[in-house]
């Protein structure tokens, strides 16, 4: 994932090295502030030459809590999606994913600061089709250490993600 690149509104195209530089900058600006920190997918299917496609997205954002934030995302995979299940793990393991990666290069670079907590955003919710895939997919992200959240909150996914599929 290294040779990934994500876009921003504010700073355009960013590596993965950029991104968590970026991060770490607006992390340092007000050590005073608590931060989010909040990683989430989102997929909408199209067609992409002739066939029908998932389009992948995984939004990154950094909160500072009632004080703003920036965001990054970057457009992924392309595949064919079987169910919605199939969808909604594979959106949840982009997040997962991105992550695994993000997390301990963050922690490198901000040694000591931890007024910052991760949330992952999962499209996923109480009402509609997914209300049934809630704890597995919650189990899933609360398994490998993370913080899970979901509609109405999970708005990395809902809406930042969502804006770009």
């Amino acid at each position: 994932m290294t040779d990934v690149y994500f876009q921003s509104p504010t700073k355009g195209k960013q590596s993965l090295a950029g991104v968590i530089g970026e991060i770490a900058v607006f992390l340092d600006e007000d050590r005073q502030s608590q931060y989010r920190l909040v990683i989430g997918s989102d997929s909408h299917e199209r067609k992409l030459e002739g066939k029908k496609v998932s389009n992948f997205v995984t939004a990154i954002v950094i909160h500072r809590i009632g004080k703003g934030g920036r965001y990054f995302w970057r457009n992924g995979r392309h595949e064919k999606m079987n169910s919605l299940r199939h969808k909604i793990y594979t959106e949840t393991q982009l997040s997962l994913e991105t992550a695994g990666i993000l997390v301990p290069e963050l922690n490198k670079q901000l040694v000591g600061n931890k007024n910052w907590e991760l949330e992952i955003h999962i499209d996923v919710g109480n009402v509609g089709d997914t209300r049934d895939m809630i704890k597995e997919v919650v189990s899933m992200v609360i398994g490998n250490g993370y913080k899970a959240k979901t509609k109405p909150d999970s708005f990395g996914a809902s809406t930042v993600a969502d804006k770009y599929t």
